[in-house]
Order: structure tokens, then C-alpha cells, then sequence
């Protein structure tokens, strides 16, 4: 059986401790046959430094998942991160059979055209950030030109079989705290945009396209609203979303589309 891999997003180290993230995507997955876990790659730091970290990552899985063929799903920043690794590691990517962008920011933000590496240093100083600010380059990873280049000098392995979620709202199913950057992605590129990307920019080259999902950037896969209800009242309104149905979904096509 496979070992699905999940790769979070941008941030997510220096902020976790608050959400109190818990195993539920994990939890529920198992219920259901299929073995999962959570690579941590440094939140602020570059996609060629999570590439190295993903790698050890994956060296240093137990004997026992030695041999298991991997699924990588990368939420957000997660996704470049992943396809790095991709091109980067062939001997252990050899043992990738499907690679998921999952609200992956494929092509890139427009947002992070403007944004500082000093902005995103703060969130190295919330408390209880498990998140190092000497590994720079996040957000230049996340420019649509870095993001362009380096796929149009890297073809993808081709033994992968490669998946699409994209995350594309209506316009109410956007949090508050959401609708500024929303507004601003619409005037700078695309009205049909999920708060952080673009829908197109989520989608990796010629891979299949599982699902729109009418949720916004952070609903995909950050659970604020469970966590922080005074938070979700003010800010994140429409943070509601069956993640863990939606991994389970994913898994199963796979699984599907591989026995054909």
C-alpha cells in the first residue's frame, strides 16, 4: 500500500503550536485503510531548502515504509516544494507514483511580487514558532517568474502521475480577513482567485484535475474555525470545510486510477 506524504504550506511550522493542529486528516485516512503523515519543511525558507528537508525526510523514513510507493500532496508552497524535490532527488523520487497540488502554488503568487522577507519574519516571533528566520527565499520562491522559470527548465519525471485540486470560491465563501488580499489578486491578475492564488497557477502541467473546490486559500487546509471560535467569528467567517473527506476522496481516485 502507498504512504501518502503531506507537505504544508507556507507559514505553517510558525504557526502551528496556535492552531493546535491536530491528526484528524491522518486519523480519519486511517479509518479508511490508507497510511498517511505530515513532513514538516521549514515555514519561511525557500523551495530548494524544503526539497533538501523533504529528502531527509523521506531517507529517514523506518524500515518498515522503506519500500512503500509515495503519494505527495502539497497544500499551497508545499506543491513547488514538492516538484523541487521532484527533479532534484531521482533516486527518491523514483519511489513517487502520484505527486497532488493541492491549492499548490504551481505558478506562483502574484502577491508575493510585492511582499518582504522581513514581513515574513514575524511570524519566526509568534509565540511558540517552531520556525527558523535564517533560511530566507519563501517568498521569492513563490513569484510567478522564479515559478515560471523553473518549470520551463525542469521537466517533470515522467513515471509520476500528477493531480490538480484547485481551490476557486464564490466570492461570499471568503473569509473576512481573506477579502482584502482577494480583492487585490482580482485587480492585479484574475477576479477568480482563492484569496492567495489564482485558480490556473494551482494547476500542475498536464495533470488531472480532481476537483473545484468552493472554499478559500486558508479553508483548504488550515482549521481555524475549530480551533479559535472568536477568531473564526471575526476574521475566518467561512473557514468551514470537510478537509479530511476531501483527502480521502483524493486517495481513492488514485487508487482508482492506478488499478486501470
Amino acid at each position: 500500500e502507498p504512504l501518502a506524504v503531506m507537505v504544508p504550506g507556507l507559514g505553517y511550522t510558525c504557526v502551528k503550536s496556535w492552531l493546535d493542529h491536530d491528526q484528524s486528516t491522518v486519523d480519519h485516512l486511517a479509518t479508511h485503510g490508507f497510511e498517511a503523515m505530515l513532513a514538516e519543511v521549514n515555514g519561511i525558507a525557500s523551495s530548494s531548502h524544503n526539497a533538501q528537508q523533504l529528502a531527509e525526510f523521506i531517507e529517514a523514513l523506518p524500515a518498515d515504509q522503506a519500500e512503500q510507493p509515495l503519494i505527495l500532496l502539497g497544500y499551497s508552497k508545499g506543491a513547488p516544494d514538492i516538484l523541487e524535490f521532484l527533479v532534484r532527488f531521482p533516486a527518491l523520487a523514483s519511489r513517487v507514483m502520484a505527486m497532488v497540488s493541492y491549492a499548490g502554488a504551481v505558478g506562483g503568487s502574484p502577491l508575493a511580487e510585492g511582499a518582504s522577507d522581513k514581513l515574513l519574519g514575524l511570524l519566526a516571533i509568534v509565540p511558540g514558532a517552531d520556525c527558523e528566520n535564517d533560511e530566507p527565499g519563501a517568498l521569492d520562491s513563490l513569484r510567478p517568474a522564479t515559478r515560471k522559470q523553473w518549470m520551463a527548465e525542469n521537466p517533470l519525471p515522467g513515471h509520476i502521475r500528477y493531480y490538480s485540486v484547485v481551490s476557486f470560491p464564490d466570492p461570499e465563501r471568503i473569509s473576512r480577513v481573506l477579502e482584502r488580499s482577494y480583492r487585490k489578486l482580482a485587480k492585479m491578475k484574475d477576479a477568480r482567485n482563492d484569496s492567495q492564488l489564482v485558480f490556473y497557477d494551482q494547476v500542475v502541467p498536464n495533470s488531472t484535475v480532481l476537483a473545484f473546490a468552493n472554499a478559500d486559500h486558508w479553508a483548504m487546509s488550515v482549521p481555524i474555525a475549530r480551533q479559535h471560535e472568536i477568531v473564526e467569528a471575526l476574521f475566518a467567517d467561512e473557514n468551514e470545510f470537510p478537509r479530511e473527506i476531501m483527502f480521502e476522496a483524493i486517495l481513492r481516485y488514485i487508487e482508482e486510477d492506478r488499478a486501470h
